[in-house]
């Protein structure tokens, strides 16, 4: 006969019966949503990263940092600190420990950093290893690093010191001639470059050194005596102003001189290196070829508080001829317009005595500068100039002694 309704031909519902696949596939899914369940939320297994920190969390992992911290912290730092603990073991002879640090510098060397690698060099050299042969190294590591930190007297002394454990240590003496080199000490740069080469006489660094220190040594000894020549003919030049100046009987004063009382005779024996024969802008008093002398002077307006330079004044010029090319058109500054050539007058100040000389417009520099009265100041002469008859003039010589021309 015909199976029931919705029945299985063959079977009862006892506990052998086949389970529907529905049934089936809902339990697998359950028992699928538990098993993610433990990796959601609040529940995450013990000691994963959080999702908002993972990176720094990361960066906390000795194989994943990319940079070390200067100094190790246990607490912050386990794991570092224990990787430490492991490579400097303090039960290891001074000859390991020196060794680790040598190393330890290489390392940081190759990485092109040079002042860790300095600091490692150093604490395998505090450890003052019984090795010759290992201290030699550490210096001649140490003065590599120092030499590109730039310190090349740190550096020759570290050879030097490689020497002492080590005499014919060719790479220290190699690093000492480049020392030397860079220090501009080109014969002792030579000198260290034959030694290394007596060691190696095919050794290209010290050859290429000792070439370049040759070369720059025979420079800055020709560089000298120019200076030398240059240093000779300028001192024959300013004897040779000095001498015009002493020969017309003009008097100078020192710029640092605080004593301004008139110069007696001893001034005369003094020479240009006494006072400032340049002005502020760079002119100085110069003798041509003629056997004549050129001043910077000064011309100063008290009224408005203006000047003048005139760089080159012909000692044989009168002011007269100045003063027209200056004032052939008045200055912006002349607002009331009465800076007229033949309107101005000349004067000086004798500072010892707070007494004011009047100059004949007419006259040269050299009568000037010849006056028994006058002292040429830091190498440039200097006048005052005002306007006849004028207010400011009037009121300028109030309380003051005025030796007026004749």
């Amino acid at each position: 006969s015909a199976p029931p309704p919705g029945g299985r031909s063959g079977g009862g519902g006892g506990p052998g019966e086949s389970v529907p696949m529905a049934e089936a596939e809902g339990g697998q899914e359950a028992d699928l949503d538990a098993f993610l369940d433990k990796f959601r939320g609040p529940e995450r297994y013990e000691g994963g990263f959080s999702p908002e920190n993972w990176e720094e969390e990361f960066e906390k992992i000795p194989i994943f940092m990319k940079t070390a911290p200067p100094e190790i912290d246990p607490k912050q730092n386990p794991d570092l600190a224990c990787l430490q603990s492991i490579i400097f073991d303090e039960e290891q002879t001074l000859e390991e420990q020196a060794k680790t640090y040598k190393n330890e510098g290489n390392d940081y060397f190759k990485e092109k950093d040079y002042k860790k690698a300095v600091i490692s060099y150093t604490e395998g050299l505090n450890k003052k290893s019984s090795d010759q042969e290992l201290n030699a190294v550490l210096h001649t590591n140490r003065a590599a690093a120092q030499f590109y930190l730039g310190n090349y007297r740190s550096a020759l002394g570290d050879t030097i010191a490689a020497r002492k454990f080590k005499p014919n240590h060719l790479k220290a003496i190699i690093r000492g001639a480049l020392c030397h080199l860079e220090l501009k000490h080109f014969s002792e740069a030579m000198t260290w470059c034959e030694e290394g080469l007596r060691i190696d006489p095919n050794e290209k660094k010290l050859l290429e050194t000792r070439a370049k220190a040759d070369r720059l040594k025979r420079t800055e000894e020709r560089d000298l005596r120019k200076a030398r020549l240059l240093e000779k003919k300028e001192q024959a030049q300013k004897d040779s102003v000095f001498k015009a100046i002493k020969d017309r009987n003009i008097k100078l004063l020192p710029v640092s001189s605080e004593d301004e009382n008139v110069l007696s005779a001893s001034l005369a024996e003094m020479d240009l290196d006494g006072f400032s024969s340049q002005s502020a802008s760079g002119s100085k008093v110069c003798l041509d070829e003629n056997g004549s002398l050129s001043w910077p002077v000064l011309f100063l307006y008290p009224e408005h508080g203006q000047s003048d330079l005139i760089s080159a004044f012909h000692e044989e010029s009168r002011f007269i001829d100045h003063l027209m090319v200056m004032f052939e058109e008045l200055p912006p500054w002349d607002t009331e317009r009465k800076y007229f050539p033949s309107e101005l007058e000349l004067y000086f100040e004798d500072e010892e005595r707070e007494e004011i000389y009047q100059i004949c417009t007419q006259s040269t520099l050299l009568q000037a500068l010849q006056h028994q009265r006058y002292f040429v100041k830091a190498g440039t002469p200097t006048f005052l100039v005002l306007v006849k008859f004028a207010p400011f003039s009037k009121n300028y010589f109030l309380g003051k002694k005025v030796h007026w021309l004749k």
